[in-house]
């Protein structure tokens, strides 16, 4: 079956884009230019993938995202020609997946939108072990290995690790890793996050190549980056 995907935006020439890019990589598209005709195709066609655009004529792209994460966790791309932090981390907040800013290249889309399905692939199953790419993370054992060998981390740090790790290629924000981590009485404990990122960076540095897989997102959050 193909993977369907839903484009919600009021600009006709981002479909006209967009429609054709995506049906020549193998998926098919609906397309819906109002909120509540988003909504509506939501339910109706149960697509397994949305981009959404914020800027709609309707409804706050934001409060889109709001209700449907009321009741699906159908992977949400955000299209944003708005350029505020606070834009993109509150929709990130709500419970939008990723977000791309336009204008956009259509190879960074579709890889976006490559990693958000094959996290809602890894979400539909449970998983006690998750592999990303030199990592290895044994969740019942709480263990961690990187390149094959062991090494050793604090609670704290292997919580860290795994939340950034089983949403590996999205970026998560301070306030989601503070929530999962901490719990919610610590959402504004940023120094904190950087003190604990700062040291997972340096136990995990094991060579050139890992030195840099925890990308920083400036003013929004971290993202676990894996070729």
């Amino acid at each position: 079956m193909s993977i369907r995907i839903l484009i919600v935006d009021d600009e006709p020439q981002i479909v006209r884009f967009l429609k054709p890019a995506l049906h020549a990589a193998g998926y098919q598209t609906i397309v819906a230019d109002k909120g509540s005709e988003a909504l509506k195709s939501a339910a109706l066609h149960a697509p397994d993938l949305i981009l959404l655009d914020l800027g709609l004529p309707d409804i706050d792209g934001k409060e889109i995202i709001r209700q449907l994460r009321t009741w699906t966790k159908v992977p949400i791309v955000v299209l944003s020609a708005r350029d505020r932090e606070t834009e993109k981390i509150e929709a990130l907040d709500l419970g939008a997946d990723d977000y791309i800013n336009k204008p956009f290249g259509i190879g960074e889309l579709m890889a976006r939108i490559r990693t958000a399905l094959r996290h809602a692939a890894r979400e539909r199953e449970y998983e006690t072990n998750i592999k990303c790419g030199p990592f290895e993370i044994d969740i019942p054992a709480h263990t961690v290995t990187v390149e094959g060998k062991p090494i050793k981390l604090t609670p704290k740090e292997f919580e860290l690790l795994a939340v950034l790790a089983r949403n590996a290629g999205l970026v998560v924000t301070h306030r989601q890793i503070l929530t999962a981590v901490w719990g919610p009485a610590h959402t504004e404990d940023l120094q904190y996050l950087r003190v604990f990122i700062g040291q997972l960076r340096q136990k995990l540095k094991t060579s050139t190549d890992t030195a840099e897989l925890i990308q920083t997102e400036p003013g929004i959050g971290y993202r676990l980056v894996v070729e």
